[in-house]
């Protein structure tokens, strides 16, 4: 037995996170929807566990009216836990090492995984997104993306260091502006004041003004 269950999180097409503390595990649970694809998410999450701190799957499955993912809790906490949304720019900086420590540790040329801007203009097709697509800068370095960098899905330890990162369900090969535009644009969702100047740094890396505007345009469209 698993234990008593909190619920930790939901989203707008009803999936359902829970947190079994007792068992150290967490379950994901979702009905079916062309966005949610936890067989794709523990793919991920198993190709990318030798190289990162990620949790460990432990079962993946479906009926017929939904899916659901159930794997270790990591020991720390989200950078938009109470106690870090208090110590913003600690979060931030947390982020920005944590994106970088991601783009740098896995391996793009054995990246089964694609998170491209075609293929996700294919995913969700809309004229807005093929427009942009038309549009798309150069690019810049291509890394394994998190594909969705917000906030939420770093972990920091007691200590306020990144730890790992969580919902790897869009991983795959990108620009790594991708990543930045979004993990940016989601500060300002999560925290009071402006601390994209701080998650940048901690990335190393100089801002880009043309490339978080196209990737932040393609979040909004796709």
């Amino acid at each position: 037995m698993l234990g008593e269950a909190t619920v930790v999180w939901s989203n707008e097409v009803g999936g359902i996170t829970f947190a079994f503390p007792k068992a150290g595990q967490y379950v994901k649970w979702s009905p079916h929807h062309r966005e949610i694809d936890f067989e794709a998410e523990a793919e991920r999450l198993r190709w990318a566990r030798p190289f990162l701190c990620v949790p460990r799957v432990l079962e993946v499955g479906s009926d017929a009216e939904s899916q659901w993912l159930r794997t270790t809790a990591l020991p720390g906490r989200s950078a938009v836990d109470p106690h870090w949304q208090r110590r913003p720019r600690t979060a931030a900086r947390a982020i920005g090492i944590g994106l970088r420590h991601l783009h740098d540790s896995l391996p793009v040329t054995e990246c089964p995984f694609s998170w491209s801007i075609d293929e996700r203009v294919d995913r969700t097709p809309t004229a807005a997104g093929r427009a942009l697509a038309a549009a798309a800068p150069e690019v810049d370095r291509l890394v394994v993306c998190h594909g969705d960098a917000c906030a939420p899905n770093t972990l920091l330890d007691h200590q306020g260091r990144y730890l790992g990162q969580v919902d790897l369900g869009r991983l795959g090969v990108a620009d790594r502006w991708a990543d930045l535009a979004v993990a940016t644009y989601s500060l300002a969702w999560n925290f009071e004041g402006d601390w994209e100047a701080e998650l940048l740094d901690a990335y190393g890396i100089e801002r880009d003004e043309e490339r978080i505007n196209f990737y932040r345009q393609l979040w909004d469209a796709s």
